[in-house]
């Protein structure tokens, strides 16, 4: 009996270019009043990604609203299948979308973690990125 193929259960658009893709995260952050946005780049340092972009909500629930937005800005720019790992308690939301990984946090959290360090990002001492360090 002839194996039958599973059909695909979603279909690929054309993703945009690591640098537009970086952009579109970037403006919607912006547009949707993210604090302290800040580009780390990757290149070299990692193979997970190209770069990392983290952001500061100031409440869970704004964390939550920012990264569902920029989910659907996503998904309009070309980028299908995005699964959010910590989108319902709003604490701490990553969204891996290939070439650029997503952190927002809340403020504390941002704070107690501090990925930027790891990184090579300096913070001041309230917790945001020094302009001297990104």
């Amino acid at each position: 009996m002839p194996r039958q193929e599973r059909p695909i259960a979603e279909t690929r658009t054309a993703e945009p270019a690591p640098r537009a893709l970086i952009d579109v995260v970037i403006a919607c952050l912006d547009d949707l009043k993210a604090v302290d946005v800040v580009n780390i780049d990757l290149k070299g340092k990692s193979t997970m990604a190209d770069n990392m972009v983290v952001a500061t909500g100031t409440s869970s629930r704004q964390v939550a609203a920012l990264a569902e937005r920029l989910l659907q800005r996503l998904k309009s720019a070309g980028l299908v299948g995005l699964k959010p790992e910590g989108l319902r308690q709003g604490d701490w939301v990553l969204i891996d979308a290939g070439d650029v990984i997503v952190h927002l946090f809340r403020p504390e959290i941002r704070s107690f973690y501090n990925i930027e360090k790891m990184w090579g990002v300096a913070l001041d001492r309230d917790g945001r990125p020094s302009r001297a360090g990104g």
